[in-house]
């Protein structure tokens, strides 16, 4: 069977590396091009995997693009992966492959179809499976090859739960590519019953809300975590990214919510939210190279991002004072 792997991630990576470890005859790889790859959560190369096994490596902006288009029917695959890419793949070029193109999604399929996967899985702290399934018209739709289930918990961060999955899906190709190689062709299709979806997420959605509760602040926190841009707030004018934080249960704190209480150097600084206490431990300015830990940017009484009302009412004294002056300045002169 000639098979073609296309991609941009490190789940693209580690179906290459299987492909190649159970040797099958991967006759041509597709990798989104290094202008491109600042668009992608988790982003890899694949070329420097394909030349040292001796495999052609084609690079891409966009996988249906015509010259791709041809560079796929030269290799003649009876097989396409397409993995860890975004991109929908078009009528013209799911029917160069005899036996079709393979999908791949982190959820428990038919559930959690759609965008942005790792986020709300990390988000929600619901189980995810690494599952490959035969690209159809729909999304992530197909009948499914294979699914590897793997656990969630409420203290993982994005960065956690890729690692999961990309041991899941090392698994589930371990438990699959034997078959398919042997010749068996049997995928099942999904129930659309039960199907559900996710749609995408933004930079803005890593907002933070200090009126929100504990609990669902810390979710975001980790949900919008490494690889992703991260969860955000603003402090004196700057926007701050808050990658870690921790509960705090036991101190008799209270205070506005928002407001900065206390700072330890072991554990960061300690904000009031609606409901209880978060410590913010892991912090950068978007205008930094690296993170610090919290207490060294963050000072007890300072309030983390804006009173809506307050900012209102300043600007609109700015724009009483700009108006007062344009009418002097429109004034006509003394004579």
């Amino acid at each position: 069977m000639r098979i073609v792997v296309a991609g941009a991630t490190v789940s693209t990576y580690e179906t290459l590396d299987a492909l190649i470890r159970h040797s099958a005859d991967v006759v041509g790889v597709l990798q989104l091009r290094n202008g491109s790859s600042h668009t992608v959560t988790g982003f890899a190369k694949l070329d420097e995997l394909a030349a040292l096994h001796g495999i052609p490596c084609a690079t891409f902006r966009n996988i249906n693009d015509a010259e791709i288009v041809e560079q796929v029917r030269q290799w003649q695959p009876d097989l396409i992966f397409v993995v860890g890419l975004s991109q929908l793949v078009r009528a013209e070029m799911m029917a160069i492959p005899a036996r079709g193109c393979v999908g791949f999604h982190p959820t428990f399929l038919p559930g959690g179809r759609g965008r942005a996967p790792l986020a709300w899985l990390t988000l929600d702290a619901q189980p995810g499976a690494a599952t490959f399934f035969l690209i159809d018209e729909g999304v992530d739709s197909g009948p499914i090859f294979v699914q590897e289930t793997f656990e969630v918990t409420p203290e993982d961060y994005a960065a956690d739960v890729e690692r999961k999955l990309i041991e899941a899906t090392g698994r589930a190709l371990d438990r699959w590519l034997p078959e398919l190689l042997s010749g068996v062709w049997n995928p099942r299709p999904q129930e659309e019953i039960l199907a559900t979806y996710n749609g995408r997420r933004s930079l803005d959605d890593g907002l933070l809300d200090w009126h929100q509760s504990s609990d669902e602040i810390h979710s975001l926190i980790r949900a919008a975590s490494t690889p992703h841009p991260g969860a955000y707030t603003w402090y004196q004018g700057r926007k701050l990214i808050v990658w870690r934080a921790e509960f705090e249960k036991h101190l008799p704190w209270r205070g506005a919510v928002g407001r900065v209480l206390h700072v330890e150097p072991e554990r960061g600084a300690l904000v009031q939210v609606c409901d209880g206490l978060l410590w913010l431990t892991q912090v950068q300015f978007s205008d930094e190279a690296e993170p610090r830990s919290a207490e060294t940017v963050l000072k007890v009484g300072i309030k983390l991002g804006f009173v809506v009302q307050d900012e209102v009412a300043a600007l609109r004294t700015r724009v009483d004072d700009l108006e007062a002056r344009l009418a002097k300045l429109e004034a006509p002169g003394d004579g």
